[in-house]
C-alpha cells in the first residue's frame, strides 16, 4: 500500500492576483517612458489601444485558463497539437523570460539611483546572483515578498492617481497624432510597446495551484489586475502628457525624443538629454516626483519621488526573481518530457531544479553584458513575449478537442491573427530581435535531435516488472490494525530508518514513513509533478525502509507527498493516522539557509499535539540494537 498525494490546490484568486500583478503589472514601469520615448505627444492614442489588445488577450487566457486547469500556457496548450510547436512556443517563452529578467533588474536598478553605465552590468550581476542563491535555498518568503510588495506599489499608484488630477486637463489638451507619418510608422510604432502584453502568460501557469472551480478563480485573478493596469496605464499616460509641458527641459521637444535624439539637426542641451533619459528609464518616479512637488513643494516631492522609487524598484526585483523561477519551471518541464537534458529536472534539497537555476542565471547576465539599454532589450523583450502569447492563443483555437463554443473559437482566431500580424511585423523591423529569437530556438532544437538520436542509438529495453527499490515499495500492503501503536518516520538514511524499525518491532507499532518531494517551481505543463516512480531519492529512502521493515517483521506503510510545505504534510499525515511518535533527522542545513527557508523540525515541534512524541537524531549516528521484546512479547 503506497499512500501518494500531489500539491494541494491552495491558490486563492486574492493570492494568485499580487502575483499576476507583480508580473503583469510590472510592465508599466519601463512602458509608460518606452511609449514617451517612441510616440511623444501620442503616446495615450498607443495606450489606448494597447490597452484594447491586453482586455482582447485577458479575454483569451480566461478560456485557457478553463480549458487547462491543471496547469500549463504555450507549453501544455501547443503540446496537444504538436510537440515540435510546444518546443517552439516555450522557447519563445524562455526568450521572454530572459529578456524580462535583463530589463527588470536594470530598471530597478535605475529607480534605485544607480547610473547608467558598464558599472550597472556588474550590480545586475549580483542582483541576479543573490536571487539565484535565494531560490537555491528555496525560500518560501519570496511569495509574501511579493504579496507585500505588490500591496505596497498599488498603494502607492493609488496616491499617484490622486496627486496626477491636476495635470489631466492639461494632458487633455497635449495629446495629438503625428500628422506627418502614415499608417505603416504608426503601426510599427504600436508594435514596439506591446511588451505591455508581458506576465499575463503566467495567469496559466498557476491553474495547477488554484483553488477549484478553476475558471472562476482565474477570471477573479485576471480582470481586476486587468483592469488596474490598463485604467492606470492610460491616466498617467495622459498626465506624463501634461505634466511634461511642465518641464523646462522637455517642453520645447515637441517631436518623439527617439526621433529627437537621432535628428542631427536638433540642438539637445545636456539637461535635456538627462531629462528625456530620465523619463525613459524612470517614468514613474518623474510623475511621481513632480506630481507631489506640485502639490506640496520641491522637498516634499523628491522624498515621495524616491519614496515611490524604491517601491516600484523593489517591485521590479519581484518580477525579476518569478521571470527567474518561470525559466527554471520552462527548463524543468521540457526536461521531463525529454526535449532537453534530463539533468536539467534534477532537484536540490528543496526541491528546485538546480541545473536549470544556475543556467537561467548565467544566461540572463550573460544578457545584460551584450545589451543593457531599455529601449533594445524592449525589442528583444516583444518578439518572445508576442510569438508565445500567438502560439499559445492559436493552439487553443486550432484544437478542435477543447469545448469551445462557436463565437469563442472565432473570436481566438480574430486575435491570433492580428497577434502574429504584430510578431512578423518585429520579425521584419527588428533585425537584433529576430536573430536572437531564431538563435536561441535553434539551439533547443539541435539539442532536442541531438538527443533524440542519442536515445536511437540506446538498445532497445524490454517491458519488465518494475525491481529494486520501487518494487519494495509496492510490495508494502499490510493492512494496519487499529489498535497497535503508530509511528512516523520523517527523516531519510539508512541508521534512521534502522532506529525506527527497532523502535517499531519493541513496541509492536505500525510503521509509517515519510518522503515528501518539495517542487518549487511553476506548472507550465498539466498534471506533472513528481511520482514516486521518477524519484530514485524517494526510492531508495522508502524502499530501505521497506526492506528493514519486511525483515524484522514490522507492519509498512509508505507515503509519498508532493508539497512546498514540508512540516505542515508531516504534521497532518501524522494527526490523521494517529501517530503517538514522529522521528526527525536533525538539520545538517546551514543556519543561514535555515534563517532563510526555516527549520522544519523546529516548526513540527512548535504545533506538534501535546500527546506526540517528537524524537530527533543525526542521520550520521549508527544505530545499535539492543535486545528488546519482540512483538510477540508486546
Amino acid at each position: 500500500m503506497l499512500v501518494s498525494q500531489s500539491r494541494p490546490r491552495n491558490l486563492k484568486w486574492f493570492h494568485a492576483g499580487p502575483l499576476l500583478y507583480g508580473d503583469w503589472g510590472t510592465s508599466r514601469l519601463y512602458v509608460l517612458g518606452l511609449a514617451f520615448f517612441f510616440t511623444g505627444q501620442a503616446s495615450v492614442f498607443y495606450l489606448v489601444a494597447i490597452g484594447l489588445l491586453m482586455v482582447a488577450v485577458a479575454w483569451a487566457y480566461t478560456i485557457i485558463c478553463r480549458c487547462f486547469p491543471d496547469g500549463g500556457g504555450v507549453y501544455a496548450a501547443a503540446r496537444q497539437l504538436d510537440p515540435t510547436l510546444s518546443v517552439i512556443g516555450a522557447t519563445l517563452l524562455l526568450c521572454g523570460y530572459l529578456i524580462t529578467v535583463g530589463i527588470s533588474v536594470v530598471e530597478a536598478l535605475h529607480y534605485f539611483g544607480v547610473p547608467d553605465g558598464p558599472w550597472i552590468v556588474w550590480f545586475s550581476a549580483v542582483v541576479i546572483g543573490l536571487i539565484g542563491m535565494v531560490n537555491w535555498l528555496g525560500a518560501r518568503s519570496a511569495a509574501r515578498f511579493a504579496m507585500i510588495v505588490a500591496i505596497a506599489a498599488l498603494a502607492v499608484s493609488g496616491v499617484m492617481v490622486i496627486l496626477c488630477l491636476p495635470y489631466l486637463a492639461q494632458g487633455f489638451r497635449h495629446i495629438s497624432l503625428e500628422p506627418a507619418i502614415g499608417a505603416w510608422p504608426r503601426w510599427t510604432a504600436f508594435t514596439q510597446i506591446v511588451l505591455a502584453l508581458a506576465g499575463v502568460e503566467a495567469v496559466a501557469n498557476m491553474t495547477g495551484m488554484m483553488k477549484k472551480p478553476v475558471q472562476r478563480t482565474a477570471r477573479r485573478t485576471i480582470w481586476p489586475v486587468l483592469i488596474e493596469v490598463v485604467v492606470l496605464n492610460i491616466l498617467f499616460g495622459i498626465a506624463m502628457t501634461g505634466m511634461l509641458r511642465t518641464i523646462p527641459e522637455l517642453a520645447d521637444v515637441s517631436m518623439p525624443y527617439a526621433q529627437a535624439l537621432a535628428d542631427p539637426n536638433a540642438e539637445l542641451s545636456q539637461a535635456t538629454l538627462e531629462s528625456i533619459q530620465a523619463v525613459k528609464n524612470t517614468a514613474m518616479e518623474v510623475l511621481a516626483q513632480h506630481a507631489s512637488a506640485n502639490w506640496f513643494g520641491e522637498r516634499a516631492g523628491h522624498i515621495f519621488g524616491k519614496t515611490a522609487a524604491v517601491v516600484f524598484a523593489l517591485l521590479l526585483l519581484s518580477a525579476t526573481n518569478t521571470a527567474i523561477m518561470a525559466m527554471v519551471s520552462v527548463f524543468y518541464a521540457m526536461a521531463q518530457d525529454k526535449e532537453l537534458p534530463r539533468s536539467l529536472a534534477k532537484l536540490n534539497y528543496s526541491g528546485v531544479p538546480r541545473l536549470a537555476l544556475i543556467i537561467s542565471c548565467l544566461f540572463s547576465i550573460a544578457v545584460i553584458m551584450f545589451e543593457r539599454r531599455p529601449e533594445k532589450l524592449a525589442e528583444l523583450y516583444i518578439i518572445g513575449v508576442c510569438g508565445a502569447i500567438t502560439v499559445s492563443v492559436a493552439s487553443v483555437a486550432v484544437n478542435r478537442k477543447l469545448d469551445l463554443r462557436a463565437p469563442a473559437r472565432v473570436g481566438l482566431w480574430i486575435l491570433s491573427v492580428f497577434l502574429a500580424a504584430v510578431f512578423l511585423t518585429i520579425v521584419a523591423t527588428k533585425t537584433n530581435a529576430t536573430v536572437f529569437a531564431v538563435a536561441v530556438v535553434c539551439v533547443v532544437l539541435i539539442t532536442r535531435q541531438g538527443l533524440a538520436w542519442r536515445r536511437a542509438q540506446l538498445p532497445p529495453t524490454l517491458d519488465e516488472p518494475l525491481a529494486g527499490w520501487l518494487a519494495e515499495v509496492k510490495r508494502a500492503s499490510l493492512q494496519v490494525d487499529p489498535s497497535r501503536p503508530k509511528i512516523m518516520l520523517a527523516a531519510r538514511g539508512r541508521y534512521q530508518a534502522e532506529f525506527a524499525v527497532d523502535l517499531a518491532r519493541k513496541r509492536n507499532a505500525t510503521l509509517f514513513v515519510m518522503f515528501v518531494r518539495t517542487l518549487r517551481v511553476m506548472d507550465v505543463q498539466p498534471g506533472r509533478v513528481p511520482r514516486v516512480e521518477e524519484d530514485p531519492d524517494a526510492q531508495r529512502a522508502l524502499g530501505t525502509a521497506a526492506v528493514l521493515a519486511r525483515q524484522a517483521g514490522v507492519p509498512f506503510v509508505p507515503i509519498y507527498v508532493t508539497s512546498s510545505e514540508i512540516a505542515s504534510e508531516i504534521l497532518d499525515y501524522t494527526v490523521t493516522h494517529g501517530c503517538d511518535t514522529v522521528i526527525m533527522g536533525k538539520s545538517r542545513r546551514s543556519l543561514f539557509a535555515r534563517k532563510i527557508e526555516g527549520d522544519v523540525v523546529m516548526q513540527v515541534a512548535e504545533h506538534l499535539p501535546d500527546e506526540v512524541a517528537l524524537i530527533t537524531r543525526s542521520a550520521d549516528t549508527p544505530h545499535l540494537a539492543r535486545p528488546g521484546p519482540d512483538r510477540d512479547d508486546a
